[in-house]
């Protein structure tokens, strides 16, 4: 049966227009108005496929992902130069961090550089704290460290951002900060990402393990992060107490992945 998620409905292809995200984060959603599937960070590139009123059925370029977005949320697509590197940051009216403050922006999100004035680099957003930014050419080399970025993060089905994520977007997050190719739920992850360890398997660091319906990236021989409806939040957790914690109520890990 084909995926819905990743391959676009047939029936709802009218256009192919190329364009990106430009609010914060945007809601991708199953159906206009519909509940939230995923979110799509500013400056994601996607493809315009269909005209839906004030909504549009777009693809994602980062994962392939299908669903409805907002036309508010949607602009036209420009060269980035850079990546937001930090957990969050603000683009600012003047290159001044005292100055009013035009627009917030997530982990991940992306701009177009046009200058640097002092330690600012200005953007159609605004100026914004140049040691918030990383130039695309460079990118993170430890998936663990990067989900250590989201920290105390609340939890947000569906979410992507600093603001809100879930636990398959943690993963994502880390793994495409580190340039390695990552779908979007963990379903998809637990089969398209890394090699099946041998049961008993000793944990390593950036190694995944998969329960139904959740993941969590291994930050040591003990210790494990996830974005959990536990806590609700972005947690380190010992890998024993996690295991025996969701074995209570989603059963047993499914998979031990080393990528």
């Amino acid at each position: 049966m084909t995926d819905y998620r990743l391959h676009p409905d047939p029936a709802l292809v009218t256009m192919r227009s190329a364009g990106q995200v430009i609010s914060p984060v945007a809601d991708l959603c199953q159906h206009p108005r519909g509940p939230r599937e995923r979110q799509s960070l500013s400056g994601d590139t996607l493809t315009v496929l269909g005209d839906f009123g004030s909504w549009s059925y777009v693809q994602l370029a980062k994962d392939s992902y299908c669903g409805y977005m907002q036309n508010t949320a949607i602009g036209p697509q420009l060269q980035a130069t850079h990546w937001v590197s930090a957990r969050a940051t603000h683009a600012y009216s003047q290159p001044d961090f005292k100055s009013a403050d035009r627009s917030s922006l997530s982990f991940a999100s992306r701009v177009s550089v046009q200058s640097e004035a002092a330690s600012f680099a200005k953007t159609s957003l605004g100026y914004i704290p140049l040691q918030h930014l990383t130039p695309l050419t460079q990118t993170s080399h430890d998936p663990a460290s990067v989900a250590g970025l989201f920290l105390g993060t609340p939890y947000l089905w569906g979410g992507n951002s600093s603001w809100g994520i879930d636990c398959s977007g943690l993963v994502q997050a880390a793994l495409l900060a580190c340039n390695i190719p990552s779908p979007a739920d963990s379903d998809q992850q637990k089969s398209q990402l890394g090699w099946a360890c041998p049961p008993g398997s000793a944990y390593m660091r950036n190694d995944l393990l998969f329960w139904k319906g959740h993941v969590a990236l291994i930050t040591g021989p003990d210790m494990l992060i996830h974005a959990n409806a536990h806590h609700m939040a972005v947690t380190y957790e010992p890998i024993g107490d996690a295991v025996q914690r969701i074995a209570r109520t989603d059963g047993p890990v499914t998979a031990h992945k080393r990528l």
